[in-house]
């Protein structure tokens, strides 16, 4: 393992256990590499186009679609070894007749899986698009980032320089670590993503940070800490500031999906509660109870969640209660320019033990809050492009509805930051490439290139055991006999990702648009139909 990626990966983490407030003096050679990054990211500014335009200059595209988080954690997801083909909606850039790119991945992508996103590409041949795309891949399936697997091998490192123009060329990723800066520096490429210093503020405790200085409604929490008897303490103190509660969340302070989350039942600990103990007493209590924590992942437990409380941190924050909510979140894009724009908005589907896990979601969100949490996503963008943050994020919020059920007003609540790509990301990618359309941010809906509204309902969970053994080969049958196929004419129907997930965990992913929500929603449910007809009995 190269040496110099373990000094910056102990630079990031130091920062992150201590709020980012603890300046760690770096090497000679450190300071060289920080000096080279900055020098690459400058670049990126005349290198880089949105994907709204049509540009016919010449671009080099490399992209990594590592998934750099915790592997243990990552590892919960089933078929997550497969979930770096979710960025091949990237390919849309190459309906720009100049554009050449550059996709690597852990192990070799199925030819058949390649192909079918290449048709979708309107306006240009496939056959055009796919000389001008080169596939790579490390041979690894191993638990490690992509990133690090490319590190670890030169000469496949020699062929992606060989493969673009490092002076036209940039290379972007699922989210930005320090191997994803390290494999920059590696690549003599600038990196569109975020700096890795500043992974702070899409941590849950970054995040609270990022809400208090943008004065953004959020649930009460706790500060960041380390150990068992510390996150007792702090979890107390949350209930004593709102001795009301009912559940608190303890959650991992770099988890994701909610696979981090558990949930602390205060009802089994009245006799502790604020006003009938002390603040040692309930403290100890909830120590004692943290072995009851229900948990979102089927498999964890408290012995193993406690192990990664001194290596990823956690919270305390309170569980936002309501007979009717919602869960929607808000996307957003830091330009090399300097310019926040805001680029789409979804009610979460959210399953689980307590509804804390993302399985799926539709866009845009509901009327009633959709251009508020637009309001409050440019906000806090802003905020980020202050701090220097760069490309993709999103805010994800819990919305209570309060009074006449059939015209609610919402209570909107600001729970996380993601500072990556993630599961609403690949979904707009998908409208984008079959109806080359634009979002539009007055009325925060999205139109067709002949000015038509369309919705969507997007799934990464659709898992069921009798899928198992469907090839995508299998699939495509399936859909195209029922119809169900996206149909550039009439601009509906379903597009799929995942399907390397499809034959042996039985799992897919797909994005369905439809004139209206109902119709998006009607078209998913169909091919749910279409797809248990075939495989059952």
């Amino acid at each position: 393992m190269p040496e110099p990626i373990e000094r910056s990966r102990e630079v990031v983490e130091m920062a992150t256990a201590n709020e980012a407030a603890t300046v760690v003096e770096s090497s000679p050679s450190q300071g060289l590499a920080d000096s080279e990054f900055r020098q690459l990211q400058a670049q990126l500014r005349d290198r880089w186009r949105s994907t709204d335009d049509f540009d016919t200059h010449e671009h080099h595209i490399v992209v990594v679609p590592s998934l750099s988080l915790d592997q243990e954690e990552l590892f919960k997801i089933e078929g997550v070894n497969h979930y770096e083909e979710r960025l091949l909606f990237s390919l849309i850039r190459l309906r720009n007749p100049k554009t050449r790119m550059v996709y690597v991945t852990s192990q070799p992508l199925h030819p058949s899986i390649v192909d079918y996103y290449l048709e979708l590409l309107p306006g240009i041949p496939s056959s055009h698009a796919r000389e001008r795309l080169t596939l790579f891949a490390a041979y690894d399936g191993s638990r490690k980032p992509l990133s690090q697997k490319l590190l670890e091998r030169p000469r496949l490192l020699e062929r992606l320089r060989r493969a673009v123009n490092p002076q036209i060329a940039y290379m972007t990723c699922y989210n930005s670590t320090p191997w994803e800066r390290e494999l920059s520096l590696a690549l003599g490429l600038p990196l569109l993503a975020l700096d890795p210093d500043l992974l702070h503020w899409g941590t849950k405790s970054g995040s609270r940070e990022i809400f208090k200085r943008c004065g953004i409604p959020h649930p009460i929490g706790s500060e960041l800490v380390f150990d068992e008897q510390a996150l007792a303490t702090v979890t107390a103190e949350v209930w004593e500031q709102d001795p009301s509660l009912r559940r608190i969340v303890i959650k991992l302070n770099q988890g994701f999906s909610g696979e981090g989350n558990a949930i602390l039942q205060l009802g089994p600990l009245a006799a502790v509660a604020p006003g009938s103990a002390s603040h040692r007493d309930r403290a100890d209590a909830i120590l004692a109870a943290f072995s009851t924590l229900s948990f979102q992942c089927r498999t964890e437990t408290w012995v193993h969640f406690s192990t990664k409380v001194p290596e990823l941190g956690a919270i305390a924050e309170a569980f936002v209660e309501g007979d009717h909510k919602e869960s929607p979140s808000v996307q957003g894009r830091i330009t090399p320019l300097g310019e926040v724009e805001i680029l789409s908005t979804h009610d979460q589907e959210l399953g689980g033990p307590d509804g804390q896990i993302f399985l799926g979601c539709s866009f845009p969100a509901r009327p009633g809050y959709r251009l508020a949490i637009q309001e409050m996503g440019q906000r806090i963008g802003q905020e980020l492009a202050r701090q220097g943050a760069l490309e993709r994020y999103g805010v994800d919020f819990i919305a209570v509805a309060k009074g006449d059920p059939s015209a609610p007003e919402w209570d909107l609540q600001a729970i996380e930051i993601n500072l990556r790509k993630g599961g609403t990301t690949h979904p707009l990618m998908a409208m984008k490439m079959l109806t080359e359309g634009h979002f539009h941010q007055a009325d925060g809906l999205f139109y067709t290139k002949q000015e038509q509204v369309r919705y969507y309902h997007a799934s990464d969970n659709l898992q069921k055991p009798h899928y198992r053994g469907l090839l995508p080969s299998d699939l495509m049958d399936i859909i195209v006999t029922k119809q169900l196929h996206f149909n550039s004419i009439s601009g509906v129907g379903a597009a799929f990702h995942l399907m390397g997930c499809l034959s042996e965990h039985g799992k897919v992913g797909l994005t369905c648009i439809g004139t209206s929500p109902d119709h998006a929603r009607e078209i998913y449910d169909q091919v749910v139909a279409a797809l248990d007809e075939s495989t059952v009995g």
